[in-house]
This record gives structure tokens, C-alpha cells and sequence, in this order.
């Protein structure tokens, strides 16, 4: 199983009650919801992504509710399934190392033979695919320059919608690469800003953060584990519009290579 990016500072920061109520609002492959029922609390998980829950062997776990569905929806599944008020929730904003490596949908700029998919819940209509086709060239700028302030990403754009064939990571990547930008920085940035478009993931992190205050405990912890300026950017201007205080003034960051794009805050209720 994989373990998830800050683990344990995450845990020690929702400060876990025995018999107390969270919810893990970006379920994964489970490592925070595993920690918390260690500690004796109860969880109820949220995925948005099917396949990530039917993969998961609950193996004897007690006191964990797993439900489908969309973080941004996290008042009214709270409400439906009579679990609120929570003592704590944790959302982590990366995506699992199982939606990387084993899924398919084209989320790894590694995985050439991929579908352009990125969709984080197969149900919905638009893959990647769809929205580099039906979008101009000075819309597919606009999206990459916002949710990757790339600062190519007009030169990138133009040659993505010159490129004849869009069906593949890999026929990303030569687009990418036309453009004149053979970086992994440079395709994990495109790659992230085309997958955000598709699944909504800023908006659904401002509906997520609205609702989640409604079912939490006075002194209750949110603790949000982000990987974008931008993700980053939103928490910090609800938490100031809202009147609402960080456990701490500065984030917890990782130390390990693949932790330093992460961030840790801690909302107390």
C-alpha cells in the first residue's frame, strides 16, 4: 500500500480522539482513513473515483464507511449518512500513486500508450481528449496559463491544436516536445493543468472547503494537504474571508523528493 505524501504530520495535526468522527475526504488507497481507525477513531471515506474504492480490502477494518461520490458534495454526504458533526477531515489534492501507475487514464506523462483521459470519475462525459479538441487555441492557452502558469503555455497551446493526432499521453508529449520544451517540469505542468480543467478541482475545492465547515466541530481541525500554488492560494483566501485561523502560519513541507511540491495547512474550526 502506498503511503500518502506527510503522513504523519497530517495525522498528529487532526489530533485523533478515540470514538471520534472524520472523514477522509480523498480516500485514495487509504492510508490516512488506516492511521485514523488505528488510533480509534471512526471514518467515513470519500472517493470520487469507483475503481480506487473497489480495489481497496477492507481486511477486518471496523468503524469505516466508504462512500463515491465528490469532496465537493462533502455537506450533503455528511448529512445523508448521519455523520456530523466530525471532530476532523483531511483532504489530500494529489492524486495516488494507483491512478499514476495502474488505471489507465492517462494521469502519468510517463505512460505513452495511454489514453488522453484524466478523468477522475470514469463516469463523467469530458476526457482530456475532448477538451483539447473542442477548445480553441486561445482557449487551451487560457487554461494551461491558469491552472499551470506555465510561462510557455501559449507556444505550447498553438502546437498542441497544430498537432493532426490528440488521442495519447504520448501524442501530448510530441506536442510538447514540437513546441520545443522536452522538460519533465514542463509536461508534469501541462499534464496537472489539463487534468484540473477536466475534473473541475478548483471548484470543487471551494465547494469542498464551504461545506466542510458546516459540519465540523467548534475547535475541530481540517487539515488540506495541497500541491499547487493555486490550490494553495484558495485555502488561504477562504480561511481569511471566513474570519477562520491556521493552526499554524506557515505550512509543513515535505523533505523527501517526491514531498516537496507539498504543502500541509491546518484549518481550526
Amino acid at each position: 500500500m502506498h503511503t500518502p505524501v506527510l503522513l504523519q504530520q497530517a495525522i498528529e495535526r487532526l489530533n485523533i480522539k478515540k470514538g471520534g468522527s472524520y472523514i477522509d475526504a480523498t480516500f485514495g488507497e487509504g492510508g490516512y482513513s488506516r492511521e485514523i481507525l488505528r488510533l480509534g477513531g471512526k471514518v467515513l471515506a470519500i472517493d470520487l473515483d469507483e475503481d480506487q474504492l473497489k480495489s481497496f480490502r477492507v481486511n477486518g477494518l471496523t468503524g469505516l464507511k466508504l462512500i463515491q461520490g465528490n469532496f465537493a458534495d462533502i455537506e450533503n454526504i455528511a448529512k445523508e449518512k448521519n455523520f456530523y458533526p466530525v471532530d476532523g477531515v483531511v483532504f489530500d489534492l494529489g492524486l495516488s500513486m494507483n491512478q499514476l501507475d495502474h488505471l489507465g487514464r492517462g494521469f502519468s506523462f510517463k505512460k505513452l500508450e495511454e489514453p488522453l483521459d484524466m478523468r477522475l470519475d470514469p463516469e463523467d462525459e469530458m476526457t482530456a481528449r475532448d477538451l483539447v479538441k473542442k477548445s480553441s487555441k486561445e482557449d487551451l492557452y487560457q487554461i494551461l496559463a491558469r491552472n499551470s502558469e506555465e510561462l510557455n503555455s501559449r507556444l505550447i497551446a498553438d502546437q498542441i491544436k497544430s498537432t493532426r493526432k490528440m488521442n495519447t499521453v504520448g501524442d501530448l508529449i510530441y506536442a510538447i516536445d514540437r513546441a520545443g520544451f522536452k522538460n519533465q517540469s514542463v509536461y508534469a505542468r501541462i499534464f496537472q493543468a489539463l487534468r484540473i480543467e477536466v475534473n473541475n478541482e478548483f471548484d470543487n475545492l471551494k465547494k469542498g472547503l464551504v461545506g466542510v465547515v458546516k459540519i465540523t466541530k467548534k475547535e475541530g481541525r481540517i487539515v488540506i494537504i495541497s500541491f499547487h500554488s493555486l490550490e494553495d492560494r484558495i485555502i488561504k483566501n477562504f480561511v481569511r474571508n471566513n474570519q477562520l485561523k491556521f493552526l499554524e502560519k506557515k505550512p509543513v513541507r515535505g523533505v523527501r523528493p517526491f514531498e516537496r511540491s507539498a504543502k500541509l495547512r491546518t484549518i481550526v474550526i
